[in-house]
């Protein structure tokens, strides 16, 4: 790691999986510069924020040289005060890595020793426990990065690679490691960053690139067991409104229904259908706005990730400045940004779904997809349990970067409340990788009913996969398992694999 930012892909290596870290030369030299200059403000009588004062709300106070140990020791202590649920450890592992991308910059003055002690802890696979709630999303994520900060200084308890949860002392020193004591600044170093709500967007950006793509692949599904049309997703259509991400859908869409009996089977003159309802006509238009949002955000986190973020920080020229950057709004809107578009991916998803399970709308099929309606309730209740989860996505749509709650004594009078937009979208990630594994599930069950109409080699590469865990139409089975092996299917990304084995790699 040098002094240049971290790559989004350097940081899914890391923080998922569990891939070390060194530190280049030319940052154990730029971090030794800074911190010999944090050094000289030390020994200078005149106050400097976060060096030879306190903090927040307290920062008027003057500590002597004598108590400044002490006050970055309490510093950490009494920031570590999380609450809830203990947060994932990739979670952690990507908070870890971007902290010490910040430090790696050497404009947090702290000595290349602390870094190198982050880089230790990444590399013996021993995470921090870290919990739910305690973090604003300003002047950092303060709570999350203080529960690291102390593991490093042997207090608090860390996750081993293998699960189990240790004392920090006792889990450094079966490593070989020691703990730190802190110095003047360093402290602060460690817990002024938007590093939690970053690690989380980087994971969320790589989970859901993947979700839309797998979007395409149940929309297009859909379509087919619905007899729907491919003609509305023709390139020169699409150009008509020139989307790039719409584009993109469209052009995913039409690779998987290439040579669809199903689809060729009504396509001439004598069918009766004039439009295709909106969740199916439109879905490239709603993946595609989808995909457009992503690339913002995309845009967002890269340059975030080239951030230097502490407060107060080096300059190049030697000053020691305060400033904003730990404030989380660039990330958190695009947290909640994000949160939009899955709602309405999965919302579009269910209603496909339903129109599946319709007979007044499914185009011949059974009720429910049922073996023997009335006896049999065949995918009534999936849709039960996709409309659940739609509905809560659509809670958590909500936005967090819209609230603020001041704190420090109204030092903090305005914050970002990115760290909440971040745990909130996880949510909904996981969610809408539900929705479209019981679309599929659908679909895979509504094509099979078409028979002897084959479909697309596409699609009928991602039923085959899906059969190797779930068999197709038949009496009323216990359902939960089977849609547990579509969502880790999904998950897995073995749905998209299938169809790309036939396509080629999908936008």
């Amino acid at each position: 790691m040098g002094v240049g930012p971290v790559g989004r892909d350097e940081v899914l290596r890391v923080a998922r999986y569990g891939a070390a870290v060194e530190l280049a030369a030319e940052s154990v030299t730029a971090m030794a510069v800074s911190h010999a200059r944090i050094r000289e403000l030390a020994a200078d009588p005149k106050p400097v924020y976060g060096v030879s004062t306190g903090f927040g709300a307290l920062a008027t106070r003057h500590i002597p040289p004598e108590l400044r140990t002490r006050l970055q020791r309490s510093l950490i202590r009494s920031h570590a005060a999380g609450s809830g649920p203990e947060v994932e450890s990739e979670v952690v592992r990507a908070l870890m890595l971007l902290r010490l991308s910040t430090l790696a910059t050497g404009r947090t003055g702290v000595r290349p020793e602390l870094a190198r002690a982050y880089a230790d802890l990444l590399a013996a696979g021993l995470t921090p426990v870290v919990y739910e709630y305690g973090s604003l999303g300003c002047s950092g994520d303060l709570a999350p990065l203080a529960h690291v900060a102390l593991a490093v200084m042997g207090e608090g308890r860390v996750r081993t690679a293998d699960g189990e949860i240790l004392d920090a002392a006792d889990a450094l020193a079966r490593h070989g490691l020691g703990p730190v004591v802190l110095g003047e600044k360093e402290g602060l170093a460690l817990i002024n960053g938007t590093d939690g709500m970053l690690g989380q967007l980087v994971l969320a950006l790589a989970d859901l690139e993947h979700l839309l793509r797998l979007a395409d692949v149940a929309a297009a599904m859909s379509v087919e067991g619905q007899l729907g049309t491919d003609r509305v997703f023709a390139a020169d259509l699409q150009a008509l409104r020139p989307h790039p991400g719409q584009a993109a859908a469209a052009a995913n869409m039409r690779r998987l229904l290439a040579d669809s009996a199903i689809v060729a089977s009504h396509r001439g003159a004598d069918c009766a259908r004039v439009q295709d309802a909106y969740s199916l006509r439109c879905a490239p238009q709603v993946a595609g706005a989808a995909r457009d949002t992503l690339a913002h955000a995309r845009t967002v986190a890269e340059r975030e990730l080239a951030s230097a973020v502490d407060n107060p920080v080096v300059t190049l020229d030697g000053r020691v400045e305060s400033n904003g950057n730990f404030h989380g709004a660039p990330v958190a809107y695009v947290l909640d940004f994000l949160a939009i578009a899955a709602a309405d991916v999965a919302s579009m998803s269910e209603r496909r779904t339903d129109r599946f399970l319709d007979v007044a709308r499914n185009h011949g099929l059974p009720a429910f997809l049922a073996d023997d309606p009335g006896v049999d309730s065949g995918h009534m209740i999936a849709q039960y349990t996709q409309a659940a989860i739609v509905s809560e996505l659509k809670r958590l749509a909500n936005p967090a970067s819209t609230d603020s709650i001041p704190s420090s004594a109204m030092q903090e009078d305005h914050v970002s409340m990115g760290w909440a937009a971040a745990r909130k979208l996880r949510r909904s990630v996981d969610g809408l990788t539900r929705v479209l594994a019981i679309e599929i599930l659908t679909a895979a069950r509504g094509i099979d009913l078409r028979a002897p109409l084959s479909p697309a080699p596409a699609t009928a590469a991602v039923i085959a996969t899906l059969r190797e865990s779930v068999p197709g139409p038949g009496a009323d089975r216990y359902l939960a398992p089977e849609i547990a092996a579509a969502v880790r299917l999904a998950a897995t990304g073995a749905l998209v694999a299938a169809a790309e084995s036939i396509t080629g790699p999908l936008d």
